[in-house]
């Protein structure tokens, strides 16, 4: 066990993970020249189009070690390598991989310095007491800015200055130093091979072959191929049909000891069976008690997802539960509504999370679905005391029988060029953000810290934070409390009926202004009938805005060529009462594009 290294890389979005695991796969000898791609670990088509790392990857290598420390001259040692996504919204998945390891390269980009999700992965990292090896990338660029950010870092860890190490993932300078650091300054995982068999689950994934896979982490004991074991949480019992390590590939191994990282196949069918989190033991030797699994995953944005065609509900149920193996942060119930039929209630971490499940279902598993307006979740009061958690607007109370609402706050931290400070609060204020600490890293860098409503940042707030700072700011935030807030639910109605997919929470100081807007898009978007359609936004009984969109006509005039006007007039009245009783009997068919119109109002 003493040359085993178990690492992951945690970085903030794009600062070359991906890129750098390539060169130490390559530098390892662990694939080969024929089978190298850029950012060889990054296996979906979504990770490659974007350019983003959605899933964090495990992957063995070996290496003989070649420094100058001659305690471990000329051994060969076995490092596991995870790398791991940079966006905030895959920060669950970070979390998991921390937990597998006992050290992380915390990298950080030269030429911009750190940024937010730097300083939230690190504290990831302290938490769970990881040895951090501080790596500066990308130091082959022009633009690269190598003491400065040094300075920075060894502000932020309280290094040395001859700690931090310098590399580049394109070139691949300073990767050998790089793997013996590793070797060096990680220390060896700690576990005890004679004891009952402890592993921990931290991925598994869906082959349609083969049933479900699950990734582990041994802590204590090993498992055996053909042992029976026992998955601790579900109490279900298995035998192990294959067990091995994760190279590029599964490789099948007769055991995975104390320290190590392997998968398990036995014949899994059922996704509700494997828990992320859960604990592997043997059935005949069970470990006296399961491992502390990873914190319950708190979503921040619901939205229901429906099948376009209602006799897909089954099958999008199968799509989901695969997916969730996959993506253990994603939690969803089912969930009905009288516009869309039967659906899901799916909670998400953000709204990129949200656009890459959508796209995975489309992909993956052929599903078109129907997203309904994203929004929080809410505590609501009755006068009565008793206590309602609201996560769609429909389950709103009646405001008579309502003493308050309160809604989830969060502390973002901004991090910015100063130049940008002025623009950057004032988004902050208008999406009702009070500024609670100004900090300046370097001269000209600066930490601003926000409380804010988590629903005033759903939307759009991350790309209008994008724009005003041409890209330099980045952010991170985290949930803290629920308070309470003046927020009205708006109605949609559309001829007279309310389109439930379309209510909305909103403070009531944006009330107004958000039912206009949303009433001249639909305008726009719902095709025109052969009546009038009267498009409102209401409070309660109350309609606070109103777009009317005409009929199709037919001119009943055009027979009649000159003489009295009565005669045109009694043709128009007639029409007009036709219409009346059309009116009534109308059902109107709102498109698709409305629904997604609410997100993209401004």
């Amino acid at each position: 066990m003493k040359n085993i290294r178990n690492f992951s890389i945690i970085a903030h979005i794009d600062h070359g993970k991906s890129t750098l695991a390539d060169r130490l796969l390559e530098y390892t000898k662990t694939i080969t020249k024929r089978e190298m791609q850029a950012q060889v670990l990054d296996d979906m088509d979504l990770e490659r189009e974007r350019g983003i790392t959605i899933k964090s990857k495990a992957i063995q290598m070996e290496y003989e070690y070649q420094g100058q420390n001659p305690e471990y001259k000329g051994q060969k040692f076995v490092l596991n390598l995870i790398d791991t996504p940079g966006h905030v919204d895959f920060s669950y998945e970070v979390s998991r991989s921390i937990a597998a390891c006992e050290g992380a390269l915390l990298l950080v980009d030269a030429s911009q310095g750190i940024q937010a999700q730097t300083i939230s992965n690190l504290y990831l990292a302290l938490d769970n007491d990881l040895e951090i090896i501080p790596v500066l990338n990308k130091i082959d660029l022009p633009s690269a800015n190598p003491e400065e950010v040094k300075d920075q870092i060894v502000d932020l860890i309280g290094c040395k200055r001859d700690e931090i190490l310098a590399a580049s993932g394109k070139t691949g300078s300073g990767v050998f130093e790089l793997l013996d650091a590793v070797i060096e300054r990680i220390p060896a995982p700690k576990g005890d091979l004679q004891a009952p068999a402890q592993a921990l689950i931290f991925d598994s994934v869906f082959n349609s072959f083969r049933g479900i896979i699950a990734y582990f982490r041994v802590l204590n004991g090993e498992i055996k191929k053909g042992d029976k074991v026992k998955f601790v949480a579900t109490d279900r019992e298995y035998i192990a049909d294959e067990i091995g390590i994760l190279k590029l590939s599964l490789e099948p191994k007769d055991k995975v000891s104390a320290g190590n990282v392997g998968y398990i196949i036995s014949g899994i069918k059922a996704a509700s069976e494997v828990k992320v989190g859960d604990t592997i033991t043997h059935v005949d030797r069970p470990c006296e008690n399961a491992i502390d699994g990873f914190e319950e995953v708190k979503p921040m944005v619901f939205a229901g997802i429906y099948p376009v065609d209602t006799d897909d509900y089954e099958e999008l149920r199968d799509s989901m539960e695969k997916l969730k193996l996959n993506d253990a942060s994603l939690t969803w119930e089912p969930e009905s509504s009288a516009a869309l039929g039967f659906g899901f209630r799916c909670g998400f971490l953000g709204m990129l999370h949200m656009e890459i499940i959508q796209e995975r279902l489309e992909r993956e598993f052929n599903m078109t679905v129907i997203t309904t307006v994203p929004n929080v979740s809410y505590d609501a009061f009755k006068t009565s005391g008793e206590e309602l958690h609201l996560r769609n607007p429909s389950d709103f109370p009646d405001p008579s029988i309502l003493d308050r609402i309160e809604e989830p706050y969060i502390k973002a931290s901004i991090i910015t060029k100063s130049e940008y400070i002025g623009s950057i609060m004032t988004l902050c204020m208008d999406k009702r953000g009070v500024l609670i600490n100004q900090n300046y890293l370097t001269t000209d860098r600066v930490e601003l810290t926000f409380e804010m409503p988590l629903a005033e940042i759903v939307f759009d707030f991350y790309d209008k934070l994008k724009t005003i700072s041409r890209g330099y700011a980045s952010f991170d935030y985290h949930q803290i409390d629920y308070r309470a807030s003046d927020l009205v639910k708006i109605d949609i109605l559309v001829n007279g009926d309310p389109v439930d997919a379309l209510s909305a929470l909103i403070h009531r100081s944006k009330a107004q202004d958000f039912g206009r807007k949303i009433c001249e898009k639909l305008k726009e978007l719902i095709h025109k009938q052969q009546f009038q359609i009267a498009i409102q936004a209401a409070i309660g009984s109350k309609i606070i805005a109103r777009e009317t969109l005409s009929a199709l006509r037919k001119d009943v005039t055009a027979k009649c060529y000159g003489g009295d006007i009565s005669r045109k007039r009694k043709l128009l009245e007639k029409q007009k009462e036709g219409k009346k009783r059309m009116r009534q009997v109308g059902s109107v068919e709102i498109p698709q594009s409305a629904f997604l119109a609410v997100l993209k109002l401004d």
